[in-house]
């Protein structure tokens, strides 16, 4: 690869740009702070409006950045000369690249010793962008996190190295990030050693195949109640807490979309139409083909997420009750 004509040196010594934008990204450059790393720049998304105000919000990583004083970057185009121009500047030996958009030639090929990615999946299975969130929604048993130098293609560059994850049947895609965190922040590290040190052998990975992580959106986030039980399980816990998965119910003629948190299913045979509601004093469950799910925590329009039981102290559900 691009560093085995290079004398190892020691880490410390590189001058390395990270890239970056959520708070997934901003829990490696922490460490790489923490190793006392050279950090010469960071780059990440400008700021944009959010909220209710739509008042200028900036990303994690510019905020972990900023209380670090780190150098800050935000270009609104990658491929602006004057960008390029300050990159250039840097004298780079190294970009780490974390949860950022794809980067033009003009970027990677810049540093001394590659462009490397830090992707949570084991490539070349969950390329794009939601990759934690597919592999618990498509009930996977297993995952992890990969390095790899990077190419004019999405997440199809050579593999640096790889490290296994288990997924429990419980686990969350937030309880899934924070695991995947920890296991990518000593991958990262390992993977600049190994830079450093001239030690790369890495795998040339195919470019067709592999299972693909698309962007998560409003369509293709919503609860179809006519899928099996564990599919709906899978699909509401690979989508907690972030972005969620909703659904439609009708109460008494009167539609609402909620949003819903944490569920636990209840494998059962029964006969009644897929997302028909049942409740009591302290539960909420909806039918599925094989079961019921219970809905643990839900959130109305307007409305901070509750659990059931709190939920029904001040909401009541019709009989004719459904998900739709």
């Amino acid at each position: 690869m691009k560093n085995k004509n290079f004398k190892s040196v020691n880490e410390k010594s590189l001058r390395i740009l990270f890239m970056g934008t959520p708070h997934f990204a901003v829990g490696i450059l922490d460490r790489l702070i923490q190793e006392r790393l050279q950090i010469v720049g960071v780059v990440t998304g400008p700021d944009k409006p959010a909220g209710r105000g739509k008042k200028l919000k900036a990303s994690a990583v510019k905020t972990f950045a900023s209380a670090h004083q780190l150098t800050i970057y935000q270009p609104s185009n990658l491929k602006d000369p004057l960008f390029i121009e300050q990159l250039k500047s840097l004298d780079l030996d190294l970009i780490v690249v974390v949860a950022f958009r794809m980067l033009p030639e003009s970027v990677w090929k810049l540093p001394k010793r590659g462009t490397f990615n830090l992707h949570a999946s084991l490539l070349p299975a969950y390329r794009g962008a939601a990759p934690i969130n597919w592999a618990i929604i498509n009930g996977e048993k297993e995952t992890g996190v990969t390095t790899f130098f990077i190419d004019e293609k999405i997440d199809t560059g050579a593999i640096i190295i790889s490290d296994k994850q288990d997924i429990s049947p419980c686990d969350t895609a937030g309880s899934l990030h924070d695991k995947l965190l920890e296991k990518g922040a000593n991958l990262v590290v390992k993977t600049i050693r190994l830079i450093a040190h001239g030690n790369i052998k890495t795998q040339t990975q195919a470019h067709q195949g592999g299972t693909l992580a698309p962007k998560l959106n409003k369509t293709n986030t919503k609860v179809d109640w006519h899928m099996p039980l564990e599919k709906v399980y899978n699909f509401i816990r690979g989508l907690s807490p972030y972005p969620t998965a909703w659904s439609t119910f009708e109460s008494e003629e009167i539609k609402y979309n909620v949003k819903l948190y944490h569920v636990r299913p209840e494998y059962v045979l029964h006969e009644f139409e897929p997302g028909r509601i049942f409740t009591d004093k302290s539960h909420i469950k909806v039918a599925c083909k094989d079961g019921f799910l219970y809905l643990e925590q839900i959130q109305l329009p307007g409305k901070k997420a509750m659990d059931a039981k709190s939920l029904l102290n001040g909401f009541q559900f019709s009989k004719e009750a459904c998900m739709l």
